[in-house]
């Protein structure tokens, strides 16, 4: 049985390269650009983590993956 994991890429407009939340134990919440060390999380936490990120200036969206 497959387990699902979720991803939160966050966009903040422009030419930056997208990016993935690392960690989430911090205010605010830290990102990288690098998919690999992103972190894999359940729903629950992904969506809020989602919830904590939207504002004006970021677009987060969930990722799901399957571990």
């Amino acid at each position: 049985m497959k387990n699902t994991k979720f991803l939160v890429k966050v966009n903040r407009g422009g030419a930056r390269a997208a990016e993935y939340v690392l960690r989430v134990d911090r205010t605010p919440i830290q990102t990288t650009t690098n998919k690999k060390m992103a972190l894999a999380m359940g729903r629950f936490t992904a969506e809020d983590a989602v919830k904590t990120m939207q504002n004006s200036r970021c677009t987060p969206e969930l990722i799901s993956i399957l571990a």
